[in-house]
């Protein structure tokens, strides 16, 4: 229940936790840009490159649950806290591992970062919904996850210009390096993403002691256990209500789709569209990550007109056609439409997370560690379309990420608000 008395004294707080919006969608971007800069530092195919996403979302996965658990007991507050060190210590592993050039080695320390962001997404996301007044609490959440794509973007922009190197050598052009010149190159590559990922630690830790150091109204500091009124949590009675169970389901599909198209649509580009090079596609993406971003303040409008739910619906048909666009077009139109679904994904996470807790009430951090928990789909499609990217083409394994806004589709539609009936004369 939110305080309704001196709503003044959480505008600091309330700043400082909007802000893990945007820390997060910088991890989580610079992870589009590391799948091209791995497959060259370290000759990799689509589907070991995909890699990259499956060990930072095996990461939200294992640690959603915990981060609920601690929660619990310590309180949002401690959460954002622990969940804001463990990125910056993830953050750090970056320089011992370009330092050793194993691929294995920053597949740990990435999976270390999205541990953390398992803390800080399971306690922000409700944080936002139940901190004013309930029927506001899905445009709330909409307009603090604006914040997330302005860091998807300055995530792409920092990898653009400081992470990718520019330097694309053809197969043949390996094969005529000597060994000591080959070396050198993919030393080169490994190591130019110690800088923004050292710069990235201290800028999470700074925030976590700022936080720590700042007081929080009771409820963001409190623990579950503190309430007296709260029932014992059971995730299994959870998952045995229809519209909580489908609502991580359709996030499940929902991130293995955004995961899947931003992590190929460098390489997507590369293919379809002859001589553009890594970085111009990077252009793209970002580009596409600036409609996600205007689509969040877009669609936060719209939802004071239209009910939630029917206008995610449409959003999810759009990007069913683009996709098809992309599938059986391909070149620069295909290329363009794969950019496009990022204003119709605009809407769909947290307005899938929010009718999702809706009504759950003491129950709603063990529903959001479930929720934060489904971010597995993540790990699970980018592979995927790296491996239809393999075994086909990318064009055709961009049908994986359709198929995943068709289930998004249907939870959407089983969600509607039934049409208003006609008032009869007379009726007011």
């Amino acid at each position: 229940m939110y305080d309704k008395q001196r709503p003044g004294l959480a505008l600091g707080p309330i700043v400082l936790i909007v802000a893990l919006f945007f820390l997060w969608g910088v991890a989580n971007s610079l992870n589009d840009v590391l799948i091209p800069q791995f497959k060259k530092a370290f000759t990799l195919s689509d589907w070991q490159s995909g890699l990259v996403q499956s060990a930072f979302y095996v990461g939200y996965f294992l640690l959603a649950l915990p981060a609920g658990l601690f929660i619990g007991r310590w309180g949002y507050k401690s959460a954002v806290v622990f969940g804001l060190v463990l990125y910056g210590a993830g953050a750090l592993l970056f320089f011992p591992a370009a330092q050793l050039r194993e691929y294995p080695y920053f597949l740990l320390a990435l999976f270390v970062i999205a541990s953390g962001l398992a803390f800080l997404e399971t306690a922000a996301n409700p944080l936002m919904t139940v901190i004013g007044p309930p029927e506001t609490a899905t445009r709330r959440l909409n307009l603090a996850q604006a914040f997330n794509p302005a860091g998807a973007l300055t995530g792409v922009f920092v990898g653009r210009e400081f992470i990718l190197t520019g330097h694309e050598p053809s197969a043949a052009d390996l094969a005529a390096m000597s060994p000591a010149a080959l070396e050198q190159f993919r030393q080169a590559e490994a190591h130019s993403v110690q800088g923004p990922y050292l710069i990235l630690a201290a800028v999470v830790l700074a925030w976590a002691a700022l936080v720590a150091v700042t007081r929080f109204p009771a409820a963001a500091s409190r623990p579950a256990r503190a309430e007296p009124d709260a029932p014992p949590v059971d995730a299994v009675s959870l998952l045995r209500r229809p519209r909580f169970l489908f609502g991580v389901v359709a996030q499940f599909f929902y991130v293995g789709a955004q995961v899947g198209i931003w992590s190929f649509m460098i390489r997507y580009g590369q293919a379809e569209v002859p001589g553009l090079g890594e970085k111009a596609a990077a252009d793209v993406l970002f580009w596409s990550l600036g409609a996600l971003f205007a689509g969040r303040f877009i669609g936060t409008a719209l939802m004071g007109r239209f009910d939630p739910a029917r206008l995610m619906l449409l959003f999810a048909l759009a990007n069913i056609g683009l996709l098809a666009v992309a599938i059986t077009v391909g070149g620069p139109v295909g290329l363009y439409s794969l950019a496009a679904t990022s204003f119709f994904m605009s809407i769909m996470f947290p307005t899938i997370f929010a009718l999702s807790v809706q009504d759950l009430d003491p129950q709603t951090k063990t529903g959001s560690s479930l929720l934060v928990m489904s971010i597995i789909g993540g790990a699970v499609m980018a592979p995927l379309i790296g491996l239809v990217s393999h075994l086909a083409s990318i064009q055709l394994a961009m049908a994986v990420p359709l198929a995943c806004f068709a289930v998004v589709a249907l939870f959407s539609a089983s969600n509607t608000a039934p049409a208003p009936t006609p008032s009869k004369s007379g009726d007011r």
